[in-house]
């Protein structure tokens, strides 16, 4: 188990570069002034500089890529209900994501911030959510209907 959660980190740290870098660009578009914005400008003034701004939210991006793909092994967690790993799975991506967006700035730092920032993620989250579980009851509704069809 410590191998899967430690290979499946290791494949989530360049996709949570690579998700943070095309949120850059599509932050930068839809600000629509020509420049590209390659983090906040919070964030500049707090580490000193932009280069290492950005370095410090390539770091924390592919750390919170390696959460969210380590801890995807709680749902192979078969002698566990639904409802556990969700919530243990919601807990350690819900830290982790609050803990990234706070320290790099991408929510206002206030209770408002903070509110609003978290019901854009459950919201997001539970979307996901109940997409995958729709997904996998008609996956398996078609799967139950070919073995009955098979067996007759």
């Amino acid at each position: 188990m410590k191998k899967k959660v430690i290979m499946r980190a290791m494949l989530g740290c360049p996709l949570g570069i690579a998700v943070s870098y095309i949120f850059t660009i599509i932050i930068s578009i839809v600000i629509g002034d020509g420049k590209y914005y390659p983090c906040t400008p919070d964030l500049i003034v707090q580490t000193g500089s932009q280069l290492n701004a950005v370095l410090l939210q390539t770091v924390l991006s592919a750390l919170l890529g390696a959460g969210c793909a380590g801890s995807s092994v709680i749902w192979e967690m078969e002698e566990w209900s639904i409802l556990k790993q969700t919530g243990i799975y919601f807990l350690i991506i819900a830290m982790l994501m609050m803990g990234v967006a706070y320290k790099l700035y991408w929510m206002q730092h206030t209770v408002g911030g903070f509110i609003q920032y978290f019901s854009i993620f459950l919201i997001i989250f539970v979307t996901i959510w109940l997409t995958q579980r729709f997904y996998w009851k008609m996956k398996i509704k078609r799967m139950n209907q070919q073995i009955k069809k098979n067996r007759f």
